[in-house]
């Protein structure tokens, strides 16, 4: 049985287990929200590892890492960096992007390697082995995408993002609206192309079916992609975007009641004041059913910054209700992202996600608080220690040392806690006198 099978039928499987415990939550009360879609559990049956990570209803707020070559950048040992990177900050689960090289062999590489959940893009293996195969992506065929579904699952993803929301009657919208960008992501364009060039539907979405049999064989937790995901904050919640979520929201209880798990992807470019509606809208169209985010970016401005613009959107998101923030990394739409991108993506989400659990669970706020009176009693190597990212904390601390050792070099001997700690002790003083 899948978790979602064994959840409808009230067995308590090791892994809701060990994900309870992780996160201090009632079993049973896990068990019920998985049943009902609203959370889910990473574990291809094929892999054995001990992160084991469930995202949803009650559960805190997971961030995802991209990594992967492209084309112009192949080299396995650095996307190996990467990942070593990702997890060393905080990823919860990690994305492998590849579209150059061998695809298969560095997705192998990757997954020998990491002890978190794995995703992939399989449309992106279908595309190139038929780039390699026939010159032109173009020609795959749906039984060559089918494939491919089935050969990653083997190799033990945990995770696939399917654009099957990417249909004729959802490009017919597109056609009429005018966007700025039609469609930015990389697998939505891909079939868009393909379907306009072979004059058919989508294959991922016309074999739903078989996308869902293979997805129950090996518990795959099945991400349906925004292809419609706006790119840009002028095509933000607009006819296309909508479209593909209520289509998402078909395939979703679909795929649950055949005992599948599935999350749904989400913008994209949104403003601040859209991204509660854009929430409010998926959970209530996609019965509840957990949201993962790009982002959302809240400005198309910040070239170079973006893990900012998305740590900002992501941070409102998952105070919203959203689940799960896939990361970016100051290189997005720059460049294919170095090691130190990855870090910098990676603490961004980790704020962002810290900041709206603080929010969405009081027990959330007591490192918070930890860290708070680490600060009033000045123990400076508690603070860093307790910090998201210790090492960089620590240097900081090193590179300017203070005359006095219990203050920091901004305020030296004007420190209002070292002031207002010996004023109210000498008050105190005063009122025991």
């Amino acid at each position: 049985m899948t978790q979602l099978e064994s959840a409808k039928n009230n067995i308590l499987t090791p892994e809701m287990r060990l994900i309870a415990k992780d996160e201090g939550v009632d079993v049973d009360v896990l068990c019920g929200k998985i049943a009902q879609g609203k959370a889910v559990i990473f574990r291809n049956k094929k892999r054995k590892f001990k992160r084991i990570c469930g995202v949803g209803s009650g559960l805190r707020t997971k961030i995802n890492a991209n990594i992967g070559t492209s084309p112009d950048k192949k080299e396995l040992s650095d996307e190996i960096k990467k990942l070593e990177t990702a997890l060393k900050y905080g990823a919860d689960t990690v994305m492998d992007l590849s579209v150059g090289g061998n695809l298969r062999q560095i997705r192998k590489a990757l997954i020998s390697k990491t002890d978190v959940p794995f995703g992939t893009v399989p449309i992106y293996e279908a595309a190139k082995d038929s780039e390699d195969k026939y010159g032109n992506f173009l020609k795959m065929s749906a039984e060559s995408i089918i494939d491919v579904l089935e050969r990653q699952a083997e190799d033990g993803v945990d995770f696939f993002t399917v654009h099957s929301g990417v249909t004729m009657d959802t490009l017919s919208l597109l056609k009429k609206k005018k966007r700025i960008l039609d469609i930015v992501s990389r697998g939505g364009a891909i079939l868009a192309q393909w379907m306009h060039f072979n004059k058919k539907e989508n294959p991922l979405y016309e074999n739903f079916a078989q996308v869902i049999e293979i997805a129950k064989e090996y518990d795959i937790v099945l991400s349906l992609g925004d292809g419609m995901r706006p790119g840009a904050i002028a095509d933000a919640t607009d006819a296309p975007q909508l479209a593909e979520l209520r289509m998402l929201g078909k395939l979703a209880k679909a795929a649950q009641k055949a005992g599948v798990s599935v999350i749904i992807e989400g913008p994209g470019h949104i403003p601040l004041n859209e991204i509660e509606k854009n929430v409010a809208l998926e959970k209530e169209i996609c019965h509840g059913a957990p949201f993962y985010v790009l982002g959302p970016l809240v400005t198309d401005i910040a070239a170079g910054y973006d893990h900012i613009t998305g740590a900002i959107g992501g941070a409102l998101a998952a105070s919203f209700g959203a689940d799960f923030l896939c990361y970016l990394t100051p290189a997005e739409h720059l460049r294919h992202p170095s090691i130190n991108d990855v870090k910098e993506g990676v603490i961004a989400s980790r704020i962002a996600a810290h900041a709206a659990d603080i929010v969405k669970f009081k027990k959330a706020r007591e490192l918070d608080r930890k860290m708070s009176l680490y600060r009033k009693k000045r123990l400076w190597d508690k603070q860093i220690a307790l910090s998201i990212d210790p090492l960089k904390a620590g240097k900081y601390r090193m590179a300017s040392r203070p005359h006095l050792s219990d203050v920091c070099t901004m305020c030296g001997k004007y420190c209002s806690i070292k002031l207002m700690e010996e004023c109210l002790s000498a008050d105190r003083q005063d009122l025991r006198a």
